[in-house]
């Protein structure tokens, strides 16, 4: 097994609500905010008051009994609700926030991108804040000399690495923050949805760049919202719900779940009370679901898999030509495409009554990645009769895990298009020097 940078062992922790957050001041207040604390620490360790009681208000657990192990150079992915607790965990991990229970081992040093402008002091020009962070992750003036150019030019923030960073932007903030968390060459790399508010081109710059990291050995732990982000990066992901984790394994598996659980639509539904189900004079729907590639149910496909739905329905009278019809639409409300049932062992011939049970096979290297939704219909023909039309009966999760072996090839950045198809490319050589020779 992998030795672990991070051990998380039964972790908590406990706010009290409307506690006023804090605001940065100068420099002076920050000298004298750490030596006040250290007062409270012995005033603690004296026996004086440290926590105040509940009675003087409500408190609420954050995080409660999180427990997880993750080995050195991992890249992992945490998801969850807003209020899951995501980005109070990766403050304690960066040892931002203490702790109110339980313990975490860090076996290295720690980078972090949580909030735009965290660890970065305001009076400080962005040059100075390069060196403090070096310095605070141990570094030598020399060794941050060699990553100095590449930080700024990543940053792309040249004319203003002398100006104080309390005149740049959010954008700068964000630049400049997270090019010194990845440049700095931290053996745990820890960055939050922030990456949310710079635009696409840095987006995939910033993902780029993290992919690049754990490819280099780092550990890099990784929150957003962004699910085709996690899975293109992140081969395993950690769910977090209610301060609690509920999953913790492969990301497509993890993010199928998380899917399921936070979307009103799911994988499978049945209808069990004829009096509910979707139906005609002539048919009624029982179930619906999304099949993988191996024929078990499934809220996540793999981007180069087949994917299979299914609809099962009831023909309630005999001798009727029936044309099963499925439709599936991105996360978006763009229809991607519409099939209809064209199985030759029943085109064009009536069925009895009896319940069936009608499969499409969507192939591998078609659909693009994202959320899917898919509607489900069927007609009975002569005369051609609407029995059942139920929309976005079921969803899925398209998931990119940057196989090379899919259509993306060597590119990492996002793929636009509703569908995504692996096509046959030819090159052909028209002429060539005699330098390219090598003569």
């Amino acid at each position: 097994m992998t030795k672990p940078a991070i051990v998380v062992q039964g972790l908590g922790k406990q706010y009290r609500l409307g506690q006023k957050p804090a605001s940065y001041g100068t420099l002076r207040d920050t000298i004298t905010g750490i030596a006040t604390e250290r007062f409270r620490q012995i005033r603690r360790i004296l026996g004086g008051n440290g926590i105040e009681s509940a009675s003087r208000g409500e408190w609420m657990w954050a995080l409660k009994d999180v427990s997880f192990k993750i080995g050195r150079g991992e890249v992992v992915g945490i998801i969850g609700r807003n209020g899951a607790g995501k980005s109070t965990l990766l403050k304690i991990l960066s040892q931002i926030t203490e702790p109110s229970e339980g313990g975490v081992d860090l076996h290295g040093r720690v980078g972090s991108l949580l909030e735009v402008g965290t660890g970065f002091h305001p009076e400080l020009t962005g040059r100075e804040n390069i060196y403090l962070n070096g310095s605070i992750l141990g570094m030598y003036r020399s060794d941050i000399d060699r990553q100095f150019d590449a930080i700024v030019a990543f940053a792309e923030i040249e004319r203003f690495i002398d100006t104080p960073v309390k005149h740049y932007s959010s954008g700068m903030y964000l630049r400049l923050g997270f090019a010194v968390a990845a440049h700095l060459q931290p053996d745990i790399l820890v960055v939050d949805e922030v990456l949310a508010v710079g635009d696409a081109r840095f987006q995939q710059k910033c993902l780029a760049k993290m992919h690049e990291v754990g490819n280099q050995g780092r550990t890099v732990l990784f929150v957003s919202h962004n699910m085709p982000a996690i899975t293109r990066i992140c081969p395993r992901t950690i769910l977090l719900n209610e301060g609690t984790v509920v999953a913790d394994g492969p990301s497509t598996e993890v993010i199928g779940r998380y899917l399921v659980t936070g979307e009103g639509t799911t994988a499978v539904r049945y209808w069990t009370d004829p009096q509910k189900a979707p139906s005609g004079d002539a048919a009624r729907l029982l179930g619906v679901w999304v099949r993988g590639g191996n024929g078990q149910i499934t809220s996540s496909v793999n981007i180069t898999d087949t994917a299979g739905i299914t609809m099962e329905y009831e023909l309630t009278v005999s001798d009727k030509v029936i044309l099963p019809v499925c439709q599936v639409s991105n996360e978006e409300g763009v229809r991607i495409f519409s099939c209809t049932d064209i199985d030759p062992a029943w085109r064009g011939r009536p069925r009895p009554a009896g319940v069936y049970r009608t499969t499409t096979w969507i192939p591998g290297n078609f659909l693009n990645e994202g959320r899917h939704f898919v509607s489900v219909a069927l007609f009975t023909l002569k005369p051609r009769t609407l029995q059942f039309w139920e929309r976005e009966a079921v969803g899925f999760q398209v998931v990119d895990t940057l196989d090379p072996d899919s259509a993306r090839g060597e590119w990492t950045g996002p793929i636009d298009g509703v569908v995504r198809p692996l096509l046959s490319w030819q090159n052909e050589v028209m002429s060539m020097t005699t330098t390219s020779l090598g003569g």
